[in-house]
């Protein structure tokens, strides 16, 4: 069976080897260090400090084995190599709802690096996925869970 990829863009993929980096090298010597002091408090059926610590330990764990995967299923995307005013992950793009004046503007990422409260949208997500492959002055009709509406894409850089 293939492994799913993971489309990221150069940016991403190295923001992910930094949080590696920071969970190995900083974060799980903490946890370590916390089990140790916890051990050294004595009986292990009742003492908090220690499950906490365990708590954590497989917290980082999992999040160290999450990263793990999606750098080494890594995707690059290059938004080079697509038209200038085309939508790709790398992009901004500026889109405005048909018959109002609201403009939102949206950078395309991959799933690694989405981040809706900073603007950063999912490859994956319905508004991506709507808006990939247009270009700029298309009229694009965008489906999500909430409902259907049009919007017309009025800008497409790549993202700084």
């Amino acid at each position: 069976m293939a492994e799913k990829t993971y489309p990221m863009t150069l940016a991403e993929k190295e923001q992910l080897e930094q949080e590696l980096e920071e969970l190995k090298l900083v974060r799980r010597p903490e946890v370590v260090e916390r089990i140790k002091v916890a051990r050294s408090y004595g009986d292990l059926s009742e003492n908090s400090e220690y499950d906490a610590a365990k708590d954590e330990q497989a917290f980082v764990e999992g999040q160290i084995s999450t990263l793990e995967t999606k750098i080494r299923y890594a995707e690059i995307i290059d938004s080079d190599a697509v038209a200038k005013d085309e939508v790709a992950i790398g992009k901004t793009v500026i889109v405005q709802e048909i018959g109002t004046s609201d403009k939102d503007t949206y950078s395309i990422v991959g799933a690694a690096g989405a981040d809706v409260f900073s603007g950063k949208i999912s490859n994956e997500s319905p508004i991506a996925q709507a808006l990939i492959g247009r270009k700029k002055g298309d009229k694009v009709t965008i489906e999500t869970p909430a409902g259907s509406y049009d919007v017309e894409i009025i800008s497409v850089e790549k993202t700084a």
